[in-house]
């Protein structure tokens, strides 16, 4: 590491929470002679990118921001430059820098400095709320503010997947959400849609999840972090409440994926340009009755495979038209087989959204999953 990087480092580390791209000016201007310096968030919605420090948010599709941020590369505009803000997948936003750096060691330095930035940004999130608050276009609801407070994060890259998530409507969701956690081998991924409205389903969905969590973390099967969570919810609302869920394990290595479907998420996969429905055999949704058993299946998925999830809030939206539906959601799939799964789920709510012309009545949830074999 040169001793530029070196120097950026430890101003990085030495940064208390909320000042960190402060700092981060400060110690690139005097090593790099950079004169400006921003972080632009990416907001809830995945609409705007917020500048940090000062300046109006960028919406604009195709400007040199999102340009950076969809297609996660250096961008040089004139005299100003910007790079992807990353970490392990995880998208944050575009670093924003002038005068752009005209050297191939500058700019490699740079980039690397933008993964250092993101890095510390998900250390110091922990103990702040700048960040948070900064990458709002508006106010959440409580209800929003504990669904994406459970998110494992909005994006995740392994060395055989992809994967992204996202809800809407972001900034009043209620029962919708997802989880996913990667371990020895193995990607652990949960899709739900919690019954009801407000915080009674915001309330529901988190007791699902931790439950989920506990069981996932004390090494027990799929069925059996089922049901797990099923006498968890059911001892709270004794059946008056329930959660439709869909349960997967990936084996990262062989593509094979184990399921276990308790309701309404739904699973797809582009193959060869074809979309095509993977129907499980529905089991009660979890927390329904006092014991259940939960069995699971098998999918075995092919290299370069796509999986979409989708909740019914998806499919179900109405607009002028009529439904939303599945002839629409097949169309839209097809057209994301370029696309990185952010901005496929990204661009499957924003067709929706103009669909209905206005926030989703209901929640919906889409993830986007890419395999592919290790090593190819």
């Amino acid at each position: 590491m040169s001793d530029r990087l070196t120097a950026v480092r430890r101003a990085l580390a030495d940064a208390t929470a909320d000042r960190v791209v402060e700092c981060l000016a400060e110690v690139v201007g005097k090593e790099y002679a950079v004169s400006d310096l921003d972080l632009l968030l990416v907001d809830y919605r995945l609409a705007a990118l917020i500048p940090l420090l000062d300046g109006a948010a960028v919406t604009r599709p195709g400007d040199p921001a999102w340009r950076c941020f969809d297609h996660q590369a250096e961008v040089a505009a004139g005299h100003v430059a910007y790079l992807p803000v990353s970490a392990r997948g995880e998208r944050i936003g575009v670093l924003r820098y002038s005068p752009a750096a005209t050297t191939a060691e500058d700019r490699a330095e740079l980039a690397e400095v933008a993964t250092l930035l993101a890095h510390e940004l998900m250390a110091a999130g922990a103990g702040t709320d700048r960040y948070a608050v900064a990458a709002r276009t508006r106010r959440l609801t409580l209800a929003a503010e504990m669904q994406w407070e459970l998110l494992p994060g909005r994006c995740r890259i392994g060395p055989s997947f992809s994967l992204a998530g996202q809800l809407e409507p972001a900034y009043a969701v209620r029962g919708d959400g997802f989880d996913w956690a990667e371990d020895e081998g193995r990607l652990c991924l949960t899709v739900l849609n919690g019954m009801g409205d407000g915080m009674n389903a915001a309330m529901l969905t988190s007791l699902a999840v931790h439950a989920l969590r506990n069981a996932r973390r004390a090494g027990l099967s799929l069925a059996d972090q089922a049901a797990l969570a099923d006498q968890a919810i059911f001892s709270q609302h004794r059946g008056e409440a329930h959660v439709e869920a869909l349960l997967l394990e990936l084996n990262v290595a062989t593509g094979e994926l184990l399921v276990v479907d308790t309701g309404s998420p739904r699973m797809m996969v582009l193959r060869d340009g074809d979309v095509l429905d993977l129907p499980m055999e529905a089991q009660f949704p979890l927390g329904m009755f006092e014991s259940s058993d939960f069995e699971t299946q098998s999918v075995q998925l092919q290299t370069a495979d796509r999986l979409f999830i989708v909740s019914d809030g998806v499919t179900e939206a109405v607009g002028r038209s009529g439904r939303y539906g599945e002839t629409a959601l097949h169309r839209f799939m097809r057209r994301t087989a370029p696309m990185a799964p952010l901005q496929a789920v990204r661009s499957l709510l924003g067709d929706l959204r103009v669909y209905v012309s206005a926030d989703l009545e209901d929640d919906a949830v889409a993830v986007c999953l890419d395999w592919t074999r290790p090593g190819q």
